[in-house]
């Protein structure tokens, strides 16, 4: 699931019924309403831009310029429109109608009042990604500006700026990753690299040690920027300090133009399971000095990524020595985020037996958004990169239009049998153990070590106790672990990275547990 919010949540966002409909399907109170031009500004760019123009307003306090979308409790507090356009240039201006397409509601039934409106052009397509602009996008904002929802005024907006990430800062001890898969690139047609960041220890250099080595995934909304920016300088101060001990962290990148890839074999984004097996750890043992055996090869990872080296680990389980995720999504897809993908007949996707919503995401004890809700903003948003299509491009058998079938109605929440059996039959891996346990229990024992929040943001401990149920049930080991009140994003607080790494390294070298490590 997505990387930790930016934004504090404040209030409660209770389900509601008029979120039902599809955006856009209920007639305005008037005839007219307003619209919106959106023009390139002259130099900016030299040639024709195409993609997904959105239109963000909001009555918050937040500037224009830092205007995103939010979810959960805030999601309802900015009004979003979309169309996508071609060939846009500052000559040929184009008119968006914000009651085509948008959330929580057509504009016409927004608020009167003065808003902060922004325009983004997503050129990328994977504004849904990271609920924000990215590197090449084209930005315009009004400071503020008087919206009446039944006048017939047109709002002009100029895109001014383009956003261009500056270069990448590698700290101390860490290496850029950026290999060409052969097999990737055979699946797209097209060179396909693996990137990441290798973080080294800090003796490395100066020694002769081979050390035990970590691959870690990220979570949704994570790319490479975010992994260099956040993560190599925690690890070497742990290692520095002595506070974990001394490895290297392999930090992959997992995000792709469709969502997350999650390192799984897939007919839709490609064999990435076996390209990172067969080919990038081959490669990264010949240039590293790194444990070259499966008691040397650990995995960890958030949310998406925990799920990712969960899975890593139970489809080659010879290669890894174990498994460390945490907050994973959904493990069992006896609920999937909710919804019971192997139940006969098909629950809705959106709401229960009785009619009430399934509720996604909640904080302080309370539900604060509704799957339903989630998958409108989504769509709105664009159809590629968010959380629900990433999902369906890892997990869908592939569709007449060659892209992956959809999971359910995004307009009705109805389940399509033959997709979900397909996820339960391919991904889920509860299903997996139970139907292949002789075969598989022997390797896996002892090697799955998961831990998640009771109070987890997007109910993930649920799916986990159903897939630590089946393994009792199969009479396997595995180590999973509840911290109490813990949410999605404040799991590692109170030194979890340090324990992990120490289980880690006790793995990787049983016999030195008593004994000093490399550089010391």
């Amino acid at each position: 699931m997505r990387r930790a919010i930016s934004r504090v949540f404040a209030g409660v966002f209770i389900f509601s019924a008029a979120f039902v409909q599809q955006a856009g399907a209920e007639s305005c109170p008037s005839q007219q309403h307003p619209s919106f031009s959106v023009s390139i500004a002259d130099g900016l760019m030299s040639n024709p831009v195409s993609g997904r123009l959105l239109i963000m307003m909001s009555t918050e306090n937040e500037s224009a310029e830092k205007l995103a979308p939010s979810y959960g409790p805030d999601a309802h507090s900015v009004w979003i429109a979309a169309k996508e356009i071609s060939n846009l240039t500052p000559q040929s201006p184009v008119t968006l109608d914000p009651d085509d397409l948008a959330y929580p509601d057509l504009f016409c039934k927004a608020p009167q009042g003065t808003y902060k409106i922004k325009a983004v052009l997503d050129v990328n397509h994977n504004f849904a990604y990271y609920y924000d602009s990215s590197d090449g996008d084209l930005t315009g904002t009004l400071a503020e500006q008087d919206f009446n929802p039944s006048s017939s005024d047109t709002i002009s907006i100029t895109l001014t700026e383009r956003q261009t990430d500056p270069p990448l800062q590698l700290p101390p001890n860490t290496e850029l990753l950026d290999f060409v898969s052969p097999t990737l690139s055979r699946f797209w047609g097209r060179p396909v690299h693996i990137r990441g960041a290798v973080v080294l220890p800090p003796s490395y250099k100066t020694g002769k040690d081979h050390y035990p080595t970590v691959y870690w995934n990220h979570g949704f909304g994570g790319d490479l920027r975010r992994i260099v920016g956040r993560y190599p300088v925690s690890l070497s101060k742990d290692m520095e300090t002595k506070q974990s001990p001394e490895m290297i962290w392999v930090l992959l990148e997992e995000a792709s133009p469709t969502g997350t890839h999650e390192f799984a074999d897939s007919v839709n984004n490609g064999p990435w399971g076996k390209a990172l097996v067969s080919e990038l750890i081959p490669y990264l043992e010949k240039k590293y000095r790194m444990d070259a055996r499966p008691s040397g090869r650990l995995l960890t990872g958030h949310s998406s990524g925990g799920w990712a080296s969960l899975w890593i680990q139970v489809s080659h389980l010879n290669f890894f020595g174990g498994t460390w995720p945490t907050a994973p999504d959904p493990g069992d897809f006896r609920n999937f985020t909710g919804p019971d993908l192997t139940k006969t007949p098909l629950p809705n996707f959106y709401r229960h037996d009785d009619g009430s919503p399934d509720m996604l995401i909640r904080m302080g004890g309370k539900d604060v958004q509704s799957l339903q809700d989630l998958a409108i903003q989504e769509r709105v948003l664009g159809d590629y990169s968010g959380q629900l299509a990433s999902f369906e491009w890892v997990f869908s058998p592939r569709g007449k239009d060659g892209r992956p079938m959809p999971l359910f109605n995004r307009d009705t929440g109805e389940i399509d049998p033959q997709v979900a059996a397909y996820w339960h039959a391919h991904y889920d891996i509860a299903y997996l153990l139970r139907t292949h346990w002789k075969e598989i229990g022997p390797q896996i024992n002892g090697k799955i070590h998961l831990t998640v929040g009771t109070q987890d943001t997007f109910h993930l401990d649920e799916p986990a106790r159903l897939l630590e149920q089946t393994i009792k049930d199969l009479g396997g080991k595995a180590d999973f672990t509840y911290l109490e009140g813990r949410t999605h994003f404040d799991l590692y607080q109170g030194g979890l990275q340090e324990k992990i790494a120490n289980e880690m390294y006790g793995v990787a070298r049983p016999q030195t547990r008593t004994k000093k490590q490399p550089g010391q």
